[in-house]
């Protein structure tokens, strides 16, 4: 019996292991990869030109105040050689005619004396650090994220407020400037500290920011902060005063009360900060079943001549598997049913966790294979990995009358109802409702993230031209009359053109789509570092809403 015990334990953890089948000196391998490091290449440069901030005149001004840049801060903030996870770099990219990089304002997740921490700090070098729609949606998405996963807040402020010629779209609504004061106070009332430096100008609505923070400290001689500045106080009432005596370092530290600790410069506001990270209280993390971690059996740089270019072409998910999880071991469930889905159990640096990846478009089938293994994963309490490649939901009259939207329905119900962790990387195509069945946007996952040549749209730009000929074929039909090649050629071409720029990974991160793009040879410690975060939050018991059978 023992034996045969060691004989089917043996045999099982063979099984397991994902064996590769790409051959690397393949030329379709070289080809891919050759392909994808141009992707790369122009991954990076943007990433560099996103990270630059504002104008040399902007940056040396500056320096010249002896201030930190932004992410100078950030580094001296966060504890040494330990991984800063940046959020959201190419918001606003190729907007305002790029004149706002990264929207103006830097966001991620990083370790104060052991402790995570969300950190937002302004770039002052970017129109002053002044917010657009782009940086309220990025400060807000942080502050989502904060609250999810019960992380602190730092904010390292030196903004002017408002840009005021886009006043009209980062005032008034829901989720306009307001809503940063708001969730300050939301999170504090859930007991999750709220920590402000005032570095620089800290004006109008952004005087609340510092001021509805737990503790709060400003730079003497160079914070300020006041609700309206002396421009505005002169002209409403006709004094005349400094900001320094309006609403400097001194007055909000002696006379205001506005902020609690007198830092000399921003290294020693810093070290105030740090030191406040001290007297918090420490986090309770929810159990999960950790080991180990193991290296997978396969190099995280192979993904290059793997990952998919040409969306038409297949691509076996467990091969990028394989390059993200321990040992390349993955208990696949489910694995001769629904095979265009892929699910299964790993462990990503020594954490448990589901995973569902594309291996075609969505059948019946398939999606109530992923709506079973998301309710087992949410009964279990474990993360679920999503790894997006997706066309969509199988279409046509035969997939119609077998229920494929009831069943659809089924898998986006278990998706919208999980109360464990998501975290979804797009990988290729993200099209359809298929984005939203894989723990898109909409279904608040933890975390998004997209590779550089990854697409995203409602449908691919080949399809949405064919649909929208035909539409115009049948209009002008209807009237008797036709149309010609050569409009139809046209039409096609402005379409494809429109698809291809907006499908792009880099107009999706522009908007906040995403919280960013990665290298995908990062991709397994993203995740690590996500899942360790998201282990912060506090899981309701499973429930769901009524399945249509």
């Amino acid at each position: 019996m023992l034996i045969i015990n060691i004989l089917i334990l043996n045999n099982r953890t063979k099984v397991d292991t994902i064996e590769s089948k790409i051959q690397l000196n393949s030329q379709e391998f070289l080809n891919n990869k050759k392909e994808f490091e141009k992707i790369l290449k122009n991954y990076y440069e943007s990433l560099e030109k996103a990270k630059l901030g504002g104008s040399k005149v902007a940056t040396e001004k500056h320096k010249l105040r002896n201030k930190l840049l932004a992410r100078e801060r950030i580094d001296k903030l966060v504890d040494k050689n330990s991984p800063f996870l940046e959020l959201s770099t190419f918001a606003a990219y190729g907007q305002y005619a790029d004149q706002f990089p990264s929207a103006g304002i830097v966001t991620g997740i990083g370790l104060i004396n052991g402790r995570e921490a969300m950190i937002v700090a302004n770039d002052a070098t970017v129109k002053g650090g002044t917010y657009i729609k782009e940086t309220i949606k990025k400060h807000i998405r942080a502050q989502e994220i904060a609250m999810e996963n019960r992380l602190p807040c730092v904010y390292l402020v030196d903004s002017g407020g408002v840009f005021l010629p886009e006043q009209a779209e980062v005032f008034p609504d829901r989720f306009d400037f307001g809503r940063i004061f708001y969730n300050q106070a939301k999170l504090s009332a859930e007991g999750i500290a709220q920590i402000s430096i005032v570095m620089g100008s800290c004006t109008a609505g952004g005087a609340y920011i510092p001021a509805m923070s737990d503790e709060s400290i400003i730079v003497r001689n160079q914070g300020t902060i006041f609700i309206g500045g002396p421009p505005l106080v002169k002209a409403a009432t006709g004094e005349e005063i400094t900001a320094e005596e309006l609403g400097g370092a001194d007055v909000h530290t002696s006379i205001s009360g506005v902020c609690d600790h007198l830092a000399e410069n921003d290294l020693h506001a810093i070290e105030i900060c740090r030191s406040i990270f001290e007297t918090l209280p420490k986090p309770i993390k929810f159990s999960i079943d950790r080991i180990e971690s193991e290296q997978p059996n396969y190099t995280s740089d192979e993904i290059y001549g793997i990952a998919p270019i040409d969306l038409r072409k297949p691509l076996d998910p467990k091969e990028i598997i394989a390059r993200i999880v321990d040992g390349s071991k993955f208990h696949e469930f489910k694995s001769r049913y629904g095979t265009t889905l892929v699910t299964g159990f790993a462990r990503i640096m020594g954490y448990p966790v589901g995973i569902i990846a594309n291996n075609g478009v969505l059948f019946s089938e398939s999606a109530l294979k992923g709506a079973h293994f998301v309710e087992l994963c949410n009964f279990r309490k474990l993360p679920i990995i999503f790894f997006q490649n997706i066309a969509g939901f199988m279409v046509g009259k035969q997939y119609e009358r077998e229920g494929i939207a009831r069943n659809g329905a089924k898998f986006v119900h278990a998706v919208a109802t999980a109360s464990v962790p998501k975290i979804t990387i797009i990988i290729g195509g993200s099209f359809g409702a298929g984005n939203y069945a894989m723990a898109g946007r909409a279904y608040d996952p933890a975390f998004l993230f997209m590779w550089p040549n990854a697409r995203i749209s409602v449908m691919g730009g080949e399809q949405a031209a064919n649909v929208l000929v035909t539409v115009k074929q049948d209009q002008l039909k209807a009237d008797g009359k036709t149309i010609n090649n050569d409009e139809i050629d046209n039409i096609e071409a402005s379409i494809l053109r429109k698809y291809e720029e907006e499908g792009s990974a880099y107009f999706s991160s522009s908007r906040l789509w995403d919280d960013g793009i990665i290298d995908p040879a990062d991709t397994r410690k993203i995740l690590g570092m996500c899942i360790e975060v998201s282990l912060n939050r506090i899981l309701n018991e499973p429930k769901t809403g009524v399945y249509r059978m």
